[in-house]
């Protein structure tokens, strides 16, 4: 669809994602409300890396929650993982996905969150058709990217999406977009729905 896709960030680069500037880069302060979690939803963290956003919203939905953390690179999960255990977060699943398949169970989840994640995806097609068939009717997909946008975003501009490109690339999937929010320095936050089989 007229984008060139960026290379997936290798576990080696690990250190990156848990850097102090994040959160005043990223602002995950503003970030999490605007998800509207509620305790006992299942969400799925794709590209969860070290787990930096899952923890923080396995916090979010609560001991009756659950978080899939999804990665297609096992150090990355054993990093994650070994995380959870040290803060005794219980309420995490760790899934190795594959490039084009993150292995969710068919409609059981109420959120996909995707922060700086989908513009790497070898497949990004079958991903996120495979995504949407993880959500149960209504539930709401989320891509947090960078704003391609703004040239005063300092990120490569591989590594950046603009909104149009991002609903562009939806069109083709059972999804709506419902909104996009603005509340971050640097990115979007877009928020697609799964339709329900009638609409």
């Amino acid at each position: 669809m007229g984008r060139e896709i960026a290379h997936v960030m290798g576990h080696q680069a690990a250190d990156w994602l848990e850097r102090p500037e994040r959160e005043q880069e990223e602002r995950p302060n503003l970030l999490l409300p605007a998800l509207k979690l509620k305790p006992g939803d299942t969400v799925a963290d794709i590209g969860a890396g070290t787990g930096y956003y899952t923890r923080r919203m396995a916090k979010l939905v609560g001991e009756k929650g659950t978080i899939y953390a999804v990665e297609i690179q096992q150090e990355m999960l054993d990093l994650l993982t070994n995380k959870m255990a040290q803060l005794k977060i219980g309420n995490v699943k760790p899934i190795l996905g594959t490039v084009d398949n993150p292995k969710l169970p068919r409609a059981s989840v109420d959120l996909i969150l995707m922060v700086d994640v989908y513009h790497e995806f070898d497949y990004p097609y079958e991903m996120a058709r495979a995504m949407s068939a993880a959500l149960k009717p209504g539930g709401r997909m989320v891509f947090v990217e960078f704003r391609g946008e703004d040239p005063e975003v300092p990120i490569k501009p591989v590594h950046k999406m603009t909104e149009a490109q991002v609903r562009k690339e939806m069109t083709v999937q059972p999804l709506e977009w419902v909104e996009t929010i603005e509340v971050l320095p640097r990115q979007h936050i877009i928020v697609f729905r799964k339709r329900n089989k009638s609409e």
